[in-house]
C-alpha cells in the first residue's frame, strides 16, 4: 500500500555532497536489529542497526505553489501491475518507471538546490549527531488491562472472583458516564512512538548502514524516521 506522510517540522536547508547527492536534515531508514559495538574507550555500546535504502526526490514543494517548502521522497519501486497510471505519471518526472511503495515528505527551509530524481545521501547525518526518532511500535494484539496497563489485579487465592479484571469503570449519578481516556482492555501496541535525544553512533556509507544508540521502537523492517534535533 502506498504510504504518504507529511512532516510539519522544519529541518536544515538542503545541501549537495561532492558526489551530487542531497543532504537533508531528516532521513528514513529500516530497522534491521540490535547489536553491540565497542567505543574508543573499550565500553560496550548497545546499538540499533538501521538499513538505508535509496530515496530519490519525487517532488519539490515550494511556498509559491504549495504553501510550504518540502521535498517529497520515494523509495522501493512497485511492480508495474501494482502501479496505477497516476502513480506512474507522477514518478516518471523523477525517472521512475513505476510507483513507489513508500512516499514521504521532509520539510526544508529552502529547496533551491534540490531537483527531481536527486538521490538523498546517507551522509545527511554524521557520527555524534543527536536525532529524534519516530516509528511504529510492535503490535501485540488484544490484551487485558493487567497486561496492557500494568494493573495490579486482585488476589490470586481461591474464591476471590477478581483476578485480572479491570475493576469498576462507571461513575455516580453525575456525570453518569465513563470518562474519556479510561484504561480498558484493547489493542496493545501498533502506535506511533517518538524517542528524543538519540545519538548516532556510526555511519557506514559503503554498506548503507547507520547505527544509533539504544533501542528503537518497532519490529524488524519497520520504517524509522530520523530528524536532527
Amino acid at each position: 500500500m502506498n504510504e504518504v506522510s507529511t512532516n510539519t517540522e522544519n529541518t536544515n536547508p538542503a545541501a549537495v555532497t561532492d558526489n551530487n547527492q542531497l543532504k537533508l536534515g531528516g532521513l528514513y531508514a529500516f530497522k534491521e536489529g540490535m547489536g553491540t559495538i565497542y567505543n574508543e574507550h573499550g565500553d560496550a555500546v548497545p546499538v540499533t542497526i538501521l538499513r538505508y535504502e535509496p530515496w530519490i526526490v519525487s517532488q519539490v514543494k515550494t511556498i509559491e505553489n504549495d504553501g510550504y517548502n518540502a521535498l517529497q521522497i520515494a523509495c522501493a519501486p512497485k511492480k508495474q501491475k501494482n502501479s496505477n497510471a497516476a502513480e506512474c505519471g507522477h514518478m516518471a518526472k523523477a525517472s521512475m518507471a513505476t510507483g513507489a511503495k513508500y512516499v514521504k515528505e521532509i520539510r526544508v527551509e529552502s529547496a533551491d538546490v534540490a531537483h527531481l530524481g536527486a538521490l538523498v545521501s546517507l551522509e545527511s547525518f554524521s557520527k555524534g549527531d543527536v536525532v529524534k526518532i519516530t516509528s511504529k511500535s510492535k503490535g501485540r494484539g488484544f490484551a487485558g488491562s493487567v497486561k496492557r496497563w500494568n494493573f495490579n489485579g486482585g488476589p490470586a487465592s481461591h474464591g476471590s472472583k477478581f483476578h485480572r479484571r479491570p475493576g469498576s469503570s462507571g461513575n455516580r449519578t453525575w456525570p453518569g458516564r465513563v470518562m474519556p481516556g479510561k484504561k480498558f482492555p484493547g489493542h496493545w501496541g501498533n502506535e506511533t512512538v517518538t524517542v528524543r535525544n538519540v545519538e548516532v553512533v556510526d555511519i557506514i556509507p559503503s554498506e548503507n548502514v547507520l547505527m544509533v544508540k539504544g533501542p528503537v521502537p518497532g519490529a524488524r523492517n519497520t520504517l524509522v524516521k530520523l530528524v536532527r534535533e
